[in-house]
């Protein structure tokens, strides 16, 4: 994932600092960093924050589109698990991707995939990324902040 210098990039050109932005995640600057230079995965719920806060999409965070925002594009403030499940296990389906190949993708278990696709757990951003960059589909469709395009390919760089 290279998520961390476009991160980078979008606060300095908005003039904040690791410590504004840890503020606006409810965490320490140390942490954000940490985010930022990616030593740690940044959880999804905190990506969903920054990309409202500064109004882009994940997948151009995620570098996958040069689009920052989309024409239709909702900010979500809590990232509904169970519509991100149902947009998972539909994308499965029609892709004919059974539960064990995407389990092997991710290296996770069926059980796990489960639990997304039932609404259960979120997500990790690292798996989010992993499916949206293997199968060019746009994470932003995933979690539901648009519903238009669900395929990236007329939206790469």
């Amino acid at each position: 994932m290279n998520y961390g210098e476009i991160l980078k990039d979008i606060r300095v050109y908005e003039g904040l600092t690791q410590k504004e932005i840890g503020s606006i995640l409810g965490i320490n600057a140390k942490t954000y960093g940490l985010f930022e230079n990616q030593f740690k995965i940044i959880p999804l719920y905190h990506l969903n924050t920054l990309s409202n806060y500064y109004d882009i999409s994940i997948d151009y965070i995620f570098n996958f589109t040069s689009i920052k925002k989309y024409h239709n594009y909702t900010k979500v403030k809590d990232i509904d698990k169970s519509l991100v499940g149902d947009n998972i296990k539909r994308f499965r389906i029609e892709n004919k991707i059974t539960l064990t190949k995407l389990a092997n993708i991710l290296n996770t278990s069926h059980s796990t995939i489960s639990a997304y696709e039932h609404g259960k757990t979120l997500i990790l951003t690292s798996f989010l990324y992993t499916i949206c960059k293997e199968y060019n589909i746009s994470a932003d469709y995933l979690l539901g902040k648009i519903d238009n395009p669900k395929y990236l390919n007329s939206t790469k760089k």
